[in-house]
């Protein structure tokens, strides 16, 4: 059995990376979220909302032309490119820091395409998360992930497609064996998250609530994950910072809400962060 470590603020404590005087906006990351069909919109909103919020340098938002001018309204600050024109995209693949693939992008054909370019075109070394229908896509077509630095981030459902191992069934040892086989990071969301490191330490997070069980919710965990991943020393501790700091954020509005409605998460993040660091 790998070693469990239990994740609060005390054993976070000093290790929240801080903005430096001597900087700018490019030395926070450059997050690029390819997220949000025509139908799904709120998906790429709500993921290019929270990288803003958690503090990305520069974040561009690769989605549906027909969601831009929601995007306009909302986060100003976000960059938008058309999903489906591969110039564009393979541009922003370039300058990217890091990369968020397709929640709320579905499971056409064209939705398809978009995750096999990005699986062909990101640089080895720029972290790559994958969340929602990203995952679905490549359990239905079995497509093996070979990136060094792809992240996982299933709900049980998902985790469920994704390594055949039904909800009932998914116990430390069993997803550890899978985790191990794919070779990649997991964060399974559920209550109190676990993070399975391939042969190595699971972790669980000592927070999260039953508010958080509302649409949207995965969809700004993995824009907070992907800047806190931006701007700390390595890997497993964006992960880790990112993924306690969606929960932690989330308990202190479920004090006085009964849901944790994802935007006002968002709002929320900048305050509760800055009393981290």
């Amino acid at each position: 059995m790998t070693q469990l470590i239990n994740v609060d603020k005390n054993y976070l404590n000093g290790k929240w990376p801080k903005r430096q005087n001597n900087s700018y906006k490019g030395s926070y990351g450059h997050i690029l979220v390819i997220a949000g069909n025509s139908q799904y919109g709120g998906a790429g909103i709500l993921a290019s909302s929270a990288a803003v919020y958690s503090g990305g340098g520069l974040v561009t938002l690769a989605t549906d032309p027909s969601n831009f001018t929601a995007v306009h309204s909302t986060t100003a600050e976000v960059m938008l490119i058309n999903f489906m024109d591969f110039s564009e995209l393979g541009n922003a693949l370039k300058t990217a820091t890091i990369v968020v693939i397709v929640p709320g992008l579905g499971l056409a054909a064209e939705s398809l395409r978009i995750l096999r370019y990005v699986l062909e075109k990101i640089n080895p070394v720029v972290p790559l998360i994958i969340d929602g229908s990203a995952i679905d896509l490549i359990a239905d077509n079995q497509i093996k992930i070979t990136h060094p630095k792809a992240v996982f981030t299933p709900h049980q459902m998902e985790w469920q497609r994704l390594s055949g191992i039904k909800i009932s069934n998914q116990l430390p040892v069993a997803n550890q064996a899978m985790v191990d086989q794919l070779d990649s990071i997991v964060i399974l969301k559920h209550f109190q998250t676990e993070i399975y490191h391939p042969h190595g330490e699971r972790q669980k997070i000592i927070a999260g609530n039953p508010g958080m069980a509302t649409g949207g919710s995965g969809d700004v965990l993995t824009g907070i994950l992907a800047t806190l991943i931006a701007q700390s020393d390595s890997l497993s501790l964006g992960i880790t910072l990112g993924t306690f700091l969606h929960s932690f954020v989330a308990d202190q509005i479920y004090e006085t809400e009964s849901v944790v409605l994802p935007h006002r998460l968002i709002q929320q993040v900048p305050k509760i962060l800055k009393d981290l660091q």
